[in-house]
């Protein structure tokens, strides 16, 4: 790796956390800076420490509170920008309004293509990010586009099951080829839950292809909003004999009570999004951290050296 005072990783306000856990990672502390806001809430940034001719890595995750945070990375990436910085990087574990990747019907915005573009109109050079809601989003970019992948480190901790005794399940279509990476990881087969969207709240889940009769169910998906898809998908595993049901999930956004009334009886999720406080302490919730990955990937882009082989 190159020399710890050619770079510097920032941290916006989004994740401290996780940026502390890189930042021990790549053995460095994290770089100063001032994030305030006015009385009127514009927000101000503050580079503290000198970067001119620097490597600077941001890490800010578009959850939570996704129009502040958003807002928050672009300005600090002009005042890095306009501080003379070599090159800059945004680490974004959870990249936000990812799920509006095309155009599904009439008169509706595009916005993981509109973040794409404002990210790189600020000045960012590369993007670092994990489980893309649509892995195509990387086309929306002029720049290079990291992409990290989860299922080693959430497979890692549920490696001590049988592979004959457990069923990867797919929750709806979009999970399949994730899925499909977690049997691979585990060695096990993978089915797949039909599901119909009602509106953005709602869904129905119709039909199991495949089989979990006696066997123990662990439910994929690379997000985990309300919760209705999963819900939905554990009845129909657990309708169909499942002895029992584990999610793991990437991104745990978690809004309101997830998973009120769920057959699902744990859920193993990465810290790419801090746990809202109701979800804090939960038995039913263990946090996977993805910090070591993430510093691997930072070593990786300053030596020039290959991200494929992270995953």
């Amino acid at each position: 790796m190159k020399d710890s005072n050619s770079f510097l990783l920032f941290s916006g306000s989004s994740h401290p956390e996780l940026a502390e856990k890189i930042a021990r990672g790549l053995g460095v502390s994290l770089g100063k800076v001032s994030l305030s806001t006015f009385p009127d809430r514009e927000i101000s940034v503050e580079i503290l420490d000198n970067v001119r001719g620097r490597d600077a890595f941001v890490l800010q995750t578009i959850a939570r509170r996704p129009n502040h945070y958003l807002m928050e990375l672009l300005i600090f990436v002009d005042a890095l920008k306009r501080a003379s910085c070599r090159s800059i990087t945004a680490v974004i574990p959870y990249f936000g309004y990812a799920r509006q990747d095309r155009k599904d019907k009439g008169r509706v915005p595009i916005t993981a293509k509109l973040v794409a573009d404002l990210l790189q109109k600020a000045g960012v050079d590369r993007v670092l990010t994990m489980d893309l809601h649509s892995p195509q989003i990387q086309g929306f970019f002029d720049i290079p586009v990291d992409h990290l992948f989860s299922e080693s480190v959430l497979a890692k901790a549920v490696k001590g099951k049988a592979a004959d005794q457990c069923v990867v399940v797919a929750p709806d279509l979009g999970s399949i080829k994730l899925a499909r990476a977690f049997a691979h990881e585990l060695g096990g087969d993978f089915c797949l839950v039909d599901k119909r969207r009602v509106n953005a709240e709602h869904v129905e889940a119709s039909a199991l292809i495949g089989t979990v009769d006696g066997k123990e169910v662990l439910l994929v998906d690379d997000m985990v909003s309300t919760g209705e898809t999963l819900k939905n998908a554990a009845n129909v595993c657990k309708r169909a004999g499942a002895t029992s049901i584990t999610a793991l999930v990437t991104h745990g956004v978690l809004a309101a009570e997830a998973f009120s009334g769920s057959a699902i009886e744990k859920m193993l999720v990465t810290d790419t999004i801090p746990l809202p406080k109701e979800g804090r302490g939960s038995p039913m919730i263990e946090v996977v951290s993805v910090a070591t990955l993430f510093s691997q990937a930072i070593e990786s882009i300053l030596s020039a050296k290959s991200i494929s082989s992270l995953r």
